[in-house]
Order: structure tokens, then sequence, then C-alpha cells
């Protein structure tokens, strides 16, 4: 006997789709009122790198901090409790040798943003995600879940994937960078479909093709959650104007800040009718005296891993000999912060520094610290208070 369920398959091709409640098909709520990525703070502060051994330092200084999960945690919950905005991880697969093997312990991003949705109340929580390695339909659905955890404070930064050995360990090939951004634009609107599309819906696209897809509930934050990317090619910079809410730029002057702050606020503008904020990162050494933090910041050079560090710039294609020079004092910077822009002083100089860059157009920043438990409660008492005073925190 045929029932009438089976005849609905039979003659339509798939199970009919039942009505479902509002708390399934729609958003809870707005998220400029759930993601903090969106307050009205001047600037926005944020932590990048906690889920990786070493964090943002290519270096064998000293430090408590290790990337464990209690640890990680204990961090987050402390950021939290001083009002940061924002939890960014570092998405790694393997490390990248040298004595340190730097990064090569770590922690998946979309599983470590939910168990921090769920042990922390106001921070924005993200997962960075190497889009190659992630099929649109299960990085739909994750972040989901981890946006209902969070009650919509959860985003994604979305990387292309550059590093060639990682992709390898998924049989992928590194491919042509525009293409890469091609991908990363079809893939994109695939997600976007899925958190907001009633029903079910078809894909046919160069890179990803699949029928009657379907994906309920929707996040909790409407249209969907927060979205960031840190392309600073042209490609790059064409896909944050069109897609993203945050471009997140490596920088080395507050001319070079000024004048891509700006440029990149113009394409937004101009091309897709959008508003895009800014942000940079980079190392932070706040002490007594500046005596301390430059002694601080020299230590993380002296007991750099340079191995590390060589194999980074290898990978990236800064290994001329005709400017080795100006490479070995670009190693540093990865060595002392990822390539970021490092904030070294007294809380009052750190202050100062953190005003100049706002003034650069760069609406945050995203900080690692050597020690991030332990200088945080340092950050909290000694530079909190003086960026209230100056305006730049309420």
């Amino acid at each position: 006997m045929t029932t009438t369920i089976e005849r609905a398959k039979n003659e339509e091709g798939l199970y009919p789709t039942a009505p479902r409640p509002d708390t399934e098909t729609k958003p809870v709520a707005d998220r400029a009122g759930t993601n903090p990525i969106f307050n009205d703070q001047k600037l926005k502060l944020g932590l990048f790198g906690t889920n990786c051994s070493h964090g943002l330092t290519i270096s064998h200084v000293d430090t408590t901090y290790e990337a464990t999960w209690e640890h990680t945690k204990a961090i987050a919950q402390q950021a939290d409790r001083m009002g940061f905005e924002a939890l960014v991880p570092i998405a790694r697969w393997r490390g990248f040798g040298g004595t340190t093997n730097f990064n090569g312990s770590n922690f998946e991003t979309y599983t470590w943003a939910a168990g921090l949705a769920e042990a922390t109340k106001n921070i924005g929580v993200f997962a960075t995600s190497h889009l190659p390695t992630v099929h649109p339909v299960m990085a739909a659905k994750m972040a989901t879940t981890i946006d209902r955890i969070s009650g919509g404070r959860f985003g994604v930064n979305l990387v292309m994937g550059w590093f060639a050995p990682e992709l390898e360990i998924f049989g992928q090939k590194q491919g042509e960078h525009d293409d890469k951004y091609r991908q990363g634009q079809e893939w994109l609107d695939f997600v976007k479909k899925a958190w907001t599309e009633p029903g079910q819906f078809d894909i046919q696209g160069d890179f990803y093709n699949s029928q009657r897809v379907e994906s309920y509930p929707k996040p909790h934050q409407g249209p969907y959650p927060a979205l960031i990317n840190a392309g600073n090619s042209t490609a790059g910079m064409a896909f944050s104007a069109r897609n993203v809410d945050v471009n997140f730029a490596a920088l080395d002057t507050l001319e070079n800040m000024a004048d891509y702050s700006s440029k990149i606020r113009k394409l937004a503008h101009d091309e897709y009718k959008r508003t895009l904020d800014v942000m940079t990162y980079g190392l932070v050494i706040v002490r007594d005296t500046e005596k301390e933090a430059k002694a601080a910041f020299q230590e993380v050079l002296d007991k750099g891993d340079y191995d590390a560090a060589d194999n980074v710039t290898a990978l990236m294609g800064m290994q001329s000999q005709s400017f080795r020079a100006q490479i070995d004092k670009f190693k540093e910077r990865f060595v002392a912060g990822w390539a970021g822009y490092p904030i070294v002083g007294t809380p009052e100089q750190v202050v100062e520094q953190l005003i100049a860059i706002n003034k650069t157009g760069m609406g945050g920043f995203i900080m690692g610290m050597i020690d991030y438990n332990e200088e945080l409660k340092y950050f909290d008492a000694n530079v909190m208070p003086l960026l209230k005073e100056a305006g730049l925190r309420h």
C-alpha cells in the first residue's frame, strides 16, 4: 500500500515541507542590538589568536599563556568582563615549524566559538573559516547553531586560504589568487541564502552544486551573523567592500592606515552603496615605564624563532635576496605580532597610540599580548580608564 506521504514524494521528487513556526523561519532580533561589533564605541577592542599556541608571537618569550581550553576560556571571560567587542581566532591546521612550531597546537574555530559563546555573556565571538575547507551547508548550519547559543553575538571571519600545505591536507591545491575570491563569493552567496531563504532552493555554480537545500532555524541575529574579512589585495578589498561589515587590515604606518581606510570605505560607498568599518591589529605591550615596555618587546625579538618566521615569509613569496634587509626587518614584525602594528609603552603612551590609530579612520584594534590573561588584568586597571577619559570608550 502506498501512503499519502510516499505519493507526495513520488510526484514531487521530495517530501513536502511542513509549515514552520516563526521561531525557526525568522531571526529573533536585529543584529545591531545583539552583536557588540555594531555598538557605538568610538574604538572597538578585541583579542586575536587566543586559540593557538604562541598567540601572535613567534618567540620563546616567557609567558604563562598556553593553548588549553581552561586558559583560552579564562582569557575570553576576562575580555568579556572588560567590555571588549570581539574574540577573533586564527584558523590553523598545522604549524610553521621551527623550534616553536608556531601555532601548531590550536583549536578549531567553530567549535571553539561555540564553547566560548556559552562561557561568555556580552562579547562578540567569531569563527575564522577557511572557505575552501568547509562546505557552505555545513558552515551555515554551524554558524546558526553558535549564533543561537550566543544570542546573536556570533560572526564569521572569511578567509580564502593562502597556506598551501594546509590546503594540501584537504586534498586541495592553492588556486589562482582572484579565482579564490570568485569561489569565496559563490560560497558566501550560498551561505547567505541558507541563512535567509524560506523553503528549499537549488545552487548551480562554478564551485558548488546542491539541490533542495533547506536550513532551519535561521540565525538569532538578522539578517545574518556579522562578517569580517582581511583581504587587502585589489580582489580582497573588492570582496570586503561588497560583502562584509568589517575589513581587517595589516598595516605598518599611520599614513598607510589613513590611506587604506579612506580608500576601502570609498570603494564600499561608491561601488556597492554600503558602509564598511575598518580595523587593524597588533601586539600590545604596556608596562609601568617605557623602558620596561621596550625591554619586553625586545625580549620577544631576542627569543624569536626565526626559522619559523623564515617559513612564513617563504610561503608568502618574500625570499628575494635583492630585498634581504627589508625582508629581515619585516620578519621581526611577524615575530612580534604576526605582522601587525605594535603598540608599546606606558598606559599613557598606549592610549596616545590608540588615539592616533583611531584618527586614521580605524574603528577598532584587535590585539595580541605576550601573556593574555595576566596582561589583560593590567590593561583593565591601567589603560581602560584612560581610554574612557580620552573619549575612545564609554
